[in-house]
């Protein structure tokens, strides 16, 4: 009985949030460029095909607030205080989805954007959560919990847009 006490606690603390294996630092840099990277283009393409009147300010703000996250995360790699490789591309997960919006229209296109965009923002959130709690690149975990809050405030805009 007590080694199944010991176990179950232990698979338990494992499995807690506070305890999951955290991510790289290449890792972290690839996804929080290409996530950027889709909102900028994505929004973009919101802006080109006149969406509704919910989405487009916030297309305007995910181009300017992500345009200036993606400038940031760059001056961090190029200046040598973070060793990591930046994307110049999205991944095929991403472009699928690029794609996809680009061949929608009218309600199709704003449903289809705005869930991309809850979507997004959810990951976004949980990585950069998990980055500033455990990263190893302390000028990296710096930026990504200063970055954090804007990325919670996105979230609670993109939620209000269903």
């Amino acid at each position: 009985m007590r080694t199944q006490i010991t176990i179950v606690t232990a698979a338990m603390l494992l499995s807690a949030p506070g305890f999951a294996q955290s991510v790289s630092t290449d890792e972290f840099v690839k996804k929080a460029a290409i996530s950027d990277m889709f909102e900028v283009q994505s929004s973009k393409l919101a802006l080109q095909k006149k969406a509704d009147a919910d989405t487009k300010p916030f297309a305007q703000k995910m181009t300017k607030d992500h345009t200036k996250t993606t400038n940031e995360l760059k001056r961090l790699v190029r200046g040598g205080t973070v060793r990591a490789e930046l994307p110049t591309t999205l991944d095929g997960e991403h472009q699928g989805k690029l794609d996809q919006l680009k061949g929608l229209s009218g309600q199709e296109f704003d449903r289809a954007y705005d869930q991309a965009q809850l979507e997004g923002h959810q990951k976004a959130v949980a990585l950069f959560e998990q980055y500033a709690q455990g990263g190893d690149n302390p000028q990296l975990k710096t930026w990504a919990a200063k970055t954090l809050p804007h990325l919670k405030q996105h979230l609670a805009m993109a939620q209000k847009l269903k």
